[in-house]
């Protein structure tokens, strides 16, 4: 099924058109009308350059006229094998199409409501059979109906004509037009740019990524660069202006010869606070015990530190280099990268 674009707005078209796969644009005066466009024939010559189908309007009271609109739109320079004309459907309009169609032009025969106007336009040789269904429904038509009355007689008569689905309200729409067999469909870019969206697509995507940097990351690619330590002689006051520096809810705890001890959380810290009061802020480090300390090397993959994580029940890793403590892992590094 073609799928064009439906759409007078200049910065659509060019992100549309970027998509690469796009069969061409439709327009009409109304969308011009509405983007504020004065210099139509301008802006159409402009359009011819960017897309590789464009579809306008030939409009006229007699097949005569309608055919003058169409000679005079290609004197301003477009291809007539890049050029579809939409003729409103009418006996003039049908015979303009036939007579456009002798010529070798392309046309399509829009706004039909009934499958004996959709018959007429088939019959002068139309390239497209378009069927407005949005604007059916909303005066309480069977578009569906008819869509597929439309289709099933070109494909029963062999034609070459190709049914459009135009007036798309809804992605519904665009189901309804595989559903029917439509051969092209023109869709509005606030539609389009939808069509591949779904929730499930989303969190599997996200899955990938996830699963994908817990085992081609390592720890010292997402660690901050703060590194909270303090030694044994340092007070606890010491220990509280590192983790409020750094973020971090602990501060590792060194041994005077820079081995490291253990680790003291903002946890401890309150645990403290309960049994000893303000007078713990003066007190040495060196007055607590300290339990070992779990640790990671920088270089380790971060599904290893994940399992850590959840095996241990525990927010934050002191991360090593060659026994060196480089900085900490906290649990929200993680889920800043959408691993937990």
């Amino acid at each position: 099924m073609e799928l064009y674009l439906d759409s007078a707005d200049l910065k659509e078209i060019e992100t549309g058109m970027k998509l690469g796969f796009l069969t061409g644009l439709t327009t009409t005066p109304t969308f011009m009308h509405r983007e504020g466009v004065t210099d139509v024939d301008a802006m159409i010559v402009n359009l011819s350059k960017i897309v590789p189908v464009l579809q306008i309007e030939a409009l006229g009271s007699t097949a005569d006229e309608i055919i003058k609109d169409a000679e005079r739109q290609l004197a301003l320079g477009l291809d007539p094998a890049k050029t579809v004309f939409k003729i409103p459907v009418s006996l003039e309009g049908v015979k303009a199409c036939k007579a456009l169609r002798d010529r070798g032009m392309m046309v399509n025969v829009h706004l039909v409501y009934t499958i004996q106007q959709a018959y007429m336009a088939m019959t002068a040789g139309a390239n497209y059979v378009c069927v407005l269904a949005g604007r059916m429904q909303d005066q309480g038509y069977d578009a569906l109906k008819l869509i597929r009355e439309c289709v099933d007689m070109i494909n029963y008569y062999g034609s070459d004509a190709k049914v459009m689905f135009s007036s798309v309200r809804n992605t519904e729409h665009v189901r309804n037009a595989i559903e029917l067999g439509c051969h092209t469909i023109t869709v509005p870019w606030k539609l389009m740019k939808i069509l591949t969206d779904n929730n499930f697509t989303t969190v599997g995507t996200q899955q990938f990524f996830e699963h994908t940097r817990l085992v081609t990351m390592r720890v010292r690619d997402i660690i901050s660069d703060k590194n909270p330590v303090v030694k044994l002689h340092d007070e606890v006051l010491d220990a509280v202006v590192q983790m409020t520096q750094s973020g971090f809810g602990a501060v590792s705890v060194m041994k005077e010869d820079g081995r490291l001890l253990g680790i003291f959380t903002d946890g401890d810290l309150r645990r403290q606070l309960a049994s000893n009061g303000k007078n713990l802020m003066s007190q040495k480090m060196s007055a607590f015990e300290y339990k070992t300390p779990t640790t990671i090397p920088a270089d380790a993959l971060l599904n290893e530190a994940l399992a850590i994580f959840k095996e241990k029940q525990i927010d934050t890793i002191i991360v090593t280099d060659n026994d060196q403590v480089v900085g900490m892992l906290d649990i929200q590094d993680m889920a800043k990268w959408d691993l937990i």
